[in-house]
């Protein structure tokens, strides 16, 4: 890991992003705690730490790193970063998924700067990736391509043939994030479609494969410096997270993947995020 990156400072992001999530969710309006808290600490590391050639007054730069999620519904922990980064103003953050908002459920290209592509629908966002990366590869483009997965994502069988064709291709300048919290939207993982041995699937079909903790930030920033050393083939970062990190009421319950906070648990979130700060500036 280099030696300048202030861990504090990403961690200290982490939590503010997960405090723009809550922002985005009060009370009686519903809204992706659970996996969108679990990926803020992967998301600081990559817009803040990796990801190069950003502009928030040029978003379609030409030679600018992309990041998509497969898992779309988590969007709020994108937002969570954008507005930092000055894609737009704090006053959107009010307007999440309401007509005159340019922030909605699930990511769209078309109301929102700093978006890649519209997704959601499970399973496609690997292929949508590994297109751009093929893309790029031709114009011999040395911008690079991020993709976050959900672990229960994978039964979608769109996601293998994408692993198949990113190794077949070589597609080095692609790395794929796997947001392994064991809780999808009605249950854990293991009780809906158990996914075993994640990372052994990856290396059969190609890929070279890093496991980390996905909440430990020198993990994480490890891991994206290994994967830019690695040619000629495709990259997984398989993250161990927690649905719901952040937030002990949330964490690892399925009810809280889409679900709305009363005043009192509004109220503990917040609560929850001023700790996590305090803790990140230690």
């Amino acid at each position: 890991m280099r030696s300048d990156v202030d861990v504090k400072k990403l961690k200290l992001m982490a939590a503010k992003m997960r405090g723009n999530v809550v922002e985005m969710i009060p009370p009686g309006k519903v809204g992706h705690l659970g996996g969108s808290s679990s990926i803020c600490d992967i998301l600081s590391v990559l817009y803040f730490y990796r990801m190069k050639n950003l502009d928030p007054k040029n978003p379609k730069k030409k030679n600018r790193d992309r990041l998509l999620l497969s898992k779309g519904h988590a969007v709020l922990a994108q937002y969570a970063a954008l507005v930092e980064l000055g894609y737009f103003g704090r006053a959107e953050l009010k307007k999440v998924k309401t007509f005159g908002g340019m922030l909605q459920g699930h990511p769209d290209i078309d109301k929102t700067p700093g978006l890649e592509a519209v997704t959601g629908s499970l399973g496609q966002g690997l292929s949508i990736s590994a297109g751009i990366a093929s893309a790029l590869k031709l114009d011999k483009s040395g911008a690079k391509v991020f993709c976050v997965c959900g672990d229960g994502e994978l039964a979608e069988g769109q996601i293998w043939e994408a692993a198949m064709s990113a190794a077949n291709y070589k597609l080095d300048n692609l790395c794929l994030f796997i947001d392994k919290n064991d809780v999808q939207a009605t249950d854990t993982v293991r009780a809906v479609f158990p996914m075993t041995t994640i990372s052994g699937k990856f290396a059969a079909f190609g890929w070279h494969v890093i496991e980390i903790d996905g909440h430990d930030i020198s993990q994480i920033l490890d891991a994206v410096d290994e994967a830019d050393s690695v040619k000629g083939v495709p990259t997984v970062i398989v993250a161990n997270t927690v649905k719901g990190k952040g937030f002990p009421f949330a964490e690892g319950k399925a009810q809280f993947h889409n679900a709305a906070l009363d005043e009192k648990l509004y109220k503990e979130a917040l609560n929850c995020v001023e700790i996590m700060k305090k803790e990140a500036s230690k």
